[in-house]
């Protein structure tokens, strides 16, 4: 090859190199209201913490991706947030701090004396600072909690008002699934992950909107239970979680699942039995392994890893890694559905 001829091909190559990274520079991180916002807005919004992360990369390198989508997806949530005010104060003709002051700032209580040592004495065995000097930060964190509030509901209405599609790749968390209760197909393209606690309203009100998601998704969706029974403010919760596992021993966890939380207000060791004899499990072995605590250990780990997942309450979900928190509406973990299954529809057409 003539060297000339070597030259040209290089520049050329460098050429094709450098048009591949602009379109990830410039690539749509979220629509706003039809308004895009790119990654490289993202990344200049994050770039200190970017910047921290990158110091402290050989500290976690195994974590290092994760972290900084995280970061990413922080950065990013603030931007969304500006833009939704921005639009709600270019239609209603205002300015973005009287939207703020009129949703947020207006509805902040300044809590009284009473609440704040009221709140002081409920907590005071996690505070290390003396009374005095941790009443007015008590008072200021008080004031920080509702205003969170009233942000956290101010962003979801506009979200309603002005579309929001988020197409940076989300935050996923991995759950092992191999070997526990679960329903639906294993080549399912979503996989929902419920950390739950039979005892737990919110668990019990999720209880019907999962029941809708598995008959709208019977192909795409399998569903997966962990157990997380908060036994602090649960006092039946455990013996539940435990019941359920040894009624899975004769695979029937599905049927005493759904019959727990149908009922949630007999769950004692003795209402747990009588439902194995109404289900008509072999109660030699159901009451042996609930009376042994054969399953002490299997609900321990799964709290240990739903812990270590990020799980602190019931229900968690983890939607294809994706984590959701709370007795969440139908509609929001459809949402999460339609779009996961979208972002695989696109990935294998472009890897066609």
């Amino acid at each position: 090859m003539k060297p000339r001829y070597a030259i040209v091909i290089a520049l050329m190559s460098f050429a094709i190199s450098a048009m591949a990274q602009v379109p990830s520079a410039s690539r749509t991180a979220a629509l706003v209201n039809g308004e895009a916002i790119t990654e490289a807005q993202v990344t200049a919004a994050a770039a200190a913490d970017l910047a921290t992360l990158e110091s402290k990369k050989s500290e976690s390198p195994a974590t290092y991706e994760r972290d900084k989508l995280v970061i990413m997806h922080a950065a990013l949530d603030s931007i969304i947030q500006d833009k939704l005010v921005a639009a709600e104060a270019a239609r209603d003709r205002v300015t973005k701090e009287q939207v703020i002051y009129s949703e947020i700032e207006s509805n902040v209580p300044t809590p009284s004396p009473e609440e704040v040592e009221a709140f002081y004495q409920a907590n005071k065995s996690q505070i290390t600072i003396p009374h005095d000097q941790a009443i007015p930060r008590v008072k200021q964190y008080m004031m920080d909690q509702a205003r969170k509030h009233y942000r956290d509901a101010m962003v979801y209405m506009l979200k309603k008002q002005f579309p929001v599609k988020i197409l940076l790749d989300p935050v996923r968390t991995n759950i092992a699934t191999a070997g526990y209760p679960s329903q639906g197909p294993d080549t399912a393209a979503v996989t929902i992950v419920e950390f739950s606690d039979f005892q737990c309203p919110f668990c019990g009100g999720l209880f019907p909107t999962l029941k809708a998601i598995e008959k709208a998704y019977p192909d795409k969706v399998r569903l997966v239970y962990r157990q997380f029974p908060l036994t602090s403010i649960h006092p039946f919760a455990q013996k539940a979680a435990e019941a359920s596992l040894c009624a899975n021993d004769q695979k029937r966890f599905w049927e005493f699942h759904d019959s727990m939380f149908t009922d949630q207000m007999h769950l004692t060791v003795e209402d747990l039995k009588k439902r194995a004899v109404d289900l008509k499990l072999n109660t030699t072995e159901f009451n042996s392994c609930l009376e042994t605590g054969a399953k002490v250990s299997a609900v321990k780990k799964d709290i240990e890893e739903g812990t270590k997942a990020g799980a602190n309450s019931t229900p968690s979900m983890f939607i294809n890694g994706r984590f959701l928190s709370g007795n969440q509406p139908y509609a929001d973990i459809r949402e999460i559905i339609e779009d996961e299954l979208q972002r695989q529809s696109q990935a294998k057409a472009g890897g066609q």
